[in-house]
């Protein structure tokens, strides 16, 4: 079993910007891809960015790239998600998840998840 705790959610202006953290416990870590993905109130959640297990490789949605910056710290057992230059549309809660090989970015292919953190971006 792995436990996933998410944190550093908030209120921010548009053009601002937010570093979320993901706690993870119960496995080893390393060993797990790690994602984050956003569910906006009346929307499916949808995939954010993912990293591999080594750090070593990163996949963004195109609507993120190049304001959002995903890492890990393995020796922390902790994931990272840097977003700079937020907009409204980035209003979601924002999940942290993790699976040893998810075959694709769809949530279903993801095993473990946190409990969310919200993320409020005012114009």
């Amino acid at each position: 079993q792995v436990q996933l705790v998410e944190s550093g959610g908030g209120l921010v202006t548009a053009g601002g910007s937010l570093r979320l953290s993901c706690a993870a416990s119960g496995r080893t870590f390393s060993n797990y891809v790690m994602g984050w993905f956003r569910q906006a109130p009346g929307k499916e959640r949808e995939f954010v960015a993912r990293i591999s297990g080594s750090g070593s490789s990163t996949d963004y949605v195109d609507s993120v790239k190049g304001r959002f910056t995903i890492s890990r710290d393995n020796a922390k057992n902790t994931m990272y998600l840097q977003m700079n230059s937020l907009k409204p549309e980035d209003t979601a809660v924002y999940y942290c998840a993790t699976d040893r090989a998810p075959i694709s970015d769809h949530p279903s292919a993801f095993t473990y998840w946190g409990h969310g953190t919200q993320v409020t971006v005012s114009s």
